[in-house]
């Protein structure tokens, strides 16, 4: 049902530095790119991930609540990947772990203080 989600960005260029890197790690490449946002997507027919200047100008936020959950194939690589977020500056929002008996996740702040988790269930 999801197509794509967006998070507001003050800074483009800075968030699709973070989000290059990180993204590669699950196979995402950039899908969409223009002057105000970037989609990136494992492929076109998969949701994707994007940033985006706000349309109306005003200030990018963080919406209280919000999160994007990205789910990848193991545990190990929910590990790995919130290490690497963590190495591109973002700031931990709790460690990757078991959070019920068949579901593993770490979550974490981008650098825009967007909320998001790489998850496993199995």
């Amino acid at each position: 049902m999801i197509g794509y989600v967006t998070l507001g960005t003050a800074d483009l260029a800075r968030s699709t530095a973070f989000y290059d890197s990180l993204l590669a790690e699950i196979g995402a490449s950039r899908l969409l790119t223009s002057e105000r946002f970037v989609v990136w997507a494992v492929d076109a027919a998969r949701p994707g991930l994007g940033v985006i200047l706000p349309y109306d100008g005003r200030p990018a936020t963080v919406g209280n609540g919000n999160m994007v959950a990205l789910a990848v194939d193991s545990p190990a690589k929910v590990d790995a990947l919130h290490a690497k977020a963590m190495a591109l500056g973002a700031t931990d929002e709790g460690a990757p772990a078991p959070r019920s008996e068949s579901f593993y996740a770490g979550y974490f702040r981008d650098l825009g203080g967007n909320k998001l988790n790489f998850f496993f269930m199995g």
